[in-house]
């Protein structure tokens, strides 16, 4: 059985999120906290195996308790948030001190609504029971110049702990490294401040893509969090396409969309890196930019939060090879150098 506590001031979401957890015959909910006091010494206690926690409490917010709990007694913690941009800005800053994934509650009629993110909400505590809780080393230094770029494209996809992943891989990129593209699973309102924050903690200019943008070196495009990115080959560049179509294996965006298209485009002029994630998305993507002569890399078990589409690229023969999170950039840098 996987321990849940819930940590929530509000008791409508409390009761909600109580109901929704217990229609799982392998989930149990050994108490409800109402603010950080409490779920301290209730984690204490009943030493669950998951938490859920709210970012907007009373007499200590969610971020403050997150960090706390981080460094005393680090576990999964999947955060409840907010579709808002605040909510968006707050949501990437749990993740990046080490929440597992997030559950955006709707803003109104949340009765009603919030029962639409069940199955979600099953599927990630399940996840966050079986991930990989601990805080990143520091960064490498600095790589050195990838020195003379030819026309080359980096696709990278990832879903649960790839905001984390993202960023420290994207920071450890020159500011003349080839252009990036990015497919994340990530929700509509936050994927503009998601791109933000990358643009800060990066020597490449990060923006999310609009579409029709020349694919330029020193740049990255990521996926808006409502529609799939592609790139396709105009003349002797490659530019950024958005698709408003329908979601591919759940997901919107969708990194099989993403690296489909670069296959296509780009061939062996590409390198594919898919992170971790929970599912499959991307997997056979991945395949396909192999079998068009693009070298590949999937991140490896241990340095994943969760290996789902990582692990399920390596079953596919999808991967060229699997490697710690930390060695991607240098890896890429010396792909780049041996041209």
């Amino acid at each position: 059985m996987i321990r849940v506590l819930i940590v929530d001031d509000s008791a409508l979401v409390r009761k909600l999120l109580s109901h929704m957890l217990a229609q799982a015959e392998d989930i149990d909910v050994v108490g409800c906290a109402e603010d950080p006091y409490q779920a301290r010494e209730m984690i204490k206690e009943l030493n669950p195996d998951v938490i859920t926690l709210d970012i907007e409490m009373p007499r200590m917010d969610g971020i403050a308790f997150l960090r706390n709990l981080m460094k005393l007694r680090p576990m999964p913690v999947i955060m409840i948030s907010t579709l808002t941009e605040k909510g968006a800005a707050v949501t990437l800053e749990a993740l990046s001190l080490g929440a597992v994934d997030f559950i955006s509650k709707p803003k109104h009629d949340l009765t009603n609504k919030l029962l639409d993110y069940q199955d979600e909400l099953l599927e990630k505590v399940r996840q966050a029971a079986v991930s990989r809780v601990r805080a990143l080393s520091a960064p490498p230094p600095e790589s050195e110049s990838s020195g003379k770029l030819k026309n080359r494209v980096i696709a990278i996809g990832a879903s649960t702990g790839g905001t984390e992943a993202i960023q420290r891989l994207i920071s450890m990129l020159p500011a003349n490294f080839p252009p990036v593209v990015i497919a994340q699973h990530i929700p509509a309102a936050f994927s503009a401040s998601f791109a933000k924050r990358l643009d800060l903690n990066s020597q490449m200019q990060v923006v999310e893509a609009i579409g029709n943008e020349q694919l330029k070196v020193g740049n990255v495009y990521i996926a808006p969090g409502h529609a799939h990115l592609v790139i396709r080959r105009v003349g002797a560049h490659f530019r950024t396409a958005i698709l408003d179509t329908d979601p591919v294996n759940r997901h919107k965006p969708s990194v099989d969309v993403l690296f489909h298209s670069v296959a296509e485009v780009a061939g062996r002029a590409a390198v594919g890196v898919i992170l971790t994630g929970m599912g499959r998305d991307g997997a056979q993507g991945l395949l396909h930019m192999r079998e068009q002569g693009a070298y590949t890399i999937a991140q490896d078990e241990d340095s994943s939060v969760v290996w789902g589409m990582p692990g399920s690229s390596v079953e596919l023969g999808a991967a060229c090879e699997q490697l710690h999170l930390d060695k991607i950039a240098p890896k890429l840098l010396s792909l780049l150098k041996s041209d």
